[in-house]
């Protein structure tokens, strides 16, 4: 099945001459006559080359042939990252490269979708949001409250985010994973 290159949002896993890409940016940009032109930066998936892709409108990408499998993440040994099915205990590892920027977020025991491609674990999907430990942060001045006053927090997998002034050491908080920010505090 094809993909138009204007669904190439940020994210978005795709195929290029058999090998997966995810969309790391994507730019459109409409010219005479409702055509489009769309600058994607994509990330291959196997070998984490990042490359610029310019499209023309009538060109359609292939969809990539991809498998998510909830798995828990274990451990990290050196700088491969082990995670197992909970179903059948099988064992699959990634490197870190494959993990980007996905490693702040990751700790022993969380639950995460595995993404393979043609049977091979290429790279992993984060939940939405997660509740993650504050480990510290900085008190609030008291009376400061004439505007929504924030605050850094560096979070248990040391994930530093934008606070409001309320949040202190201890507290459980939701983060966004897609926009590494602040959502809520856990009850």
């Amino acid at each position: 099945m094809a993909i138009e290159n204007t669904d190439l949002k940020k994210g978005r896993i795709f195929a290029l001459d058999d090998q997966p890409y995810k969309v790391i940016e994507y730019r459109q940009k409409v010219v005479g006559r409702g055509s489009s032109i769309v600058n994607v930066r994509i990330r291959n998936l196997i070998s984490g080359q990042v490359i610029n892709k310019t499209l023309k409108g009538n060109e359609n990408i292939g969809e990539a042939d991809l498998i998510n499998k909830p798995v828990t993440y274990l451990y990290l040994e050196g700088s491969i990252y082990h995670f197992m099915d909970q179903s059948n205990f099988e064992q699959f590892s990634l490197p870190e490269q494959s993990i980007e920027d996905q490693k702040t977020y990751l700790k022993e025991g969380d639950g995460v979708s595995l993404i393979l491609f043609n049977g091979s674990p290429i790279a992993i999907e984060l939940p939405n949001n997660l509740p993650l430990k504050v480990d510290y942060t900085e008190d609030a001045v008291k009376g400061d409250t004439t505007s929504a006053i924030t605050k850094n927090a560096t979070l248990e997998t040391g994930l530093v985010v934008k606070v409001p002034a309320f949040i202190k050491v201890g507290d459980i908080i939701r983060i966004d994973t897609r926009k590494a920010t602040y959502l809520e505090r856990e009850k």
